[in-house]
């Protein structure tokens, strides 16, 4: 047996420096060839600030609007119509496979013409490309919960639907939203082809029209998209495992809703 266990760490060891080596290699390149230096250059270039800005901000906006879209949307599907479950895992699916061009297409071709002058139409249009993993993400956090019987409970200790959705589903669906959180932030940060067609420069737009001019200052500037976006993501994963810790493992009990209805009476 401890032959064995020593053989799986091998393995897992073997593994990880494969892995190491097949996602830092590549880095390493792009870094010994943009040149340190060339991270100066790319915060002086003429419209860094506003292009990582508006990236920022379709990020946090698609964001927000997807997670309260599709919570309360799948957690009343598997609560009430738990047969219509398919049918939303089939319409959730279709952005992944139209491709963008046809879905920003479709999207111009019917938007009000006050939405089509602002950039928030951009993160609309992020929002239906978010939405299968938003979705995936908070229905496999649902289906780990015997929700039913958590929401019933609840209201059996006389919490109302308000403090059963905050106090008791959303506290135990927070590695699930944390999930979502990480993957749209990801999505929207990264992509091109949407905002490119709908004539707005995010920061990945920006990247492809400097990269004309310098292939340093591109490549820098690509690996410094590469760590805003760690950066972001680590700095949610940090904050939502902290904030796990304190409620011991993002799980809130119902005695805990019960004792806070009760003293609310």
């Amino acid at each position: 047996m401890a032959a064995l266990a020593r053989g799986n760490t091998v393995w897992r060891l073997v593994v990880l420096v494969v892995a190491g080596v097949y996602f830092l290699l590549p880095l390493w390149a792009a870094l010994r060839f943009s040149g340190i230096s060339a991270f100066g250059s790319v915060v002086g270039e003429s419209g860094f600030g506003s292009s990582l800005g508006l990236s920022v901000r379709l990020a946090v906006v698609t964001t927000l609007i997807t997670i309260a879209l599709m919570l309360p949307t799948t957690v009343y599907v598997h609560l009430r119509l738990p047969g219509l479950r398919r049918l939303l895992e089939g319409i959730t699916i279709l952005p992944i496979v139209i491709p963008p061009v046809v879905l920003i297409v479709g999207v111009l071709a019917i938007a009000p013409g006050f939405i089509k002058s602002t950039s928030w139409l951009l993160a609309l249009e992020y929002v239906i490309l978010a939405m299968p993993f938003a979705y995936r993400a908070i229905d496999a956090g649902l289906r780990a919960l015997d929700l039913k019987t958590i929401v019933e409970a609840s209201s059996s200790l006389g919490a109302g639907w308000g403090s059963t959705l905050g106090r008791v589903i959303l506290p135990n669906l927070r590695t699930a939203l944390l999930s979502a959180t990480v993957l749209t932030l990801a999505l929207v940060l990264g992509e091109y082809t949407m905002a490119s067609l709908d004539l707005y420069q995010t920061f990945p737009v920006w990247i492809y029209v400097n990269s004309q001019a310098s292939g340093q200052v591109s490549v820098a500037a690509s690996l410094l998209a590469l760590f805003v976006t760690w950066l972001f993501l680590m700095i949610i994963t940090v904050l939502g495992t902290r904030q796990s810790r304190k409620t011991g493992g993002g799980e809130v009990t119902l005695f805990t809703v019960a004792r806070t209805e009760t003293r609310g009476d």
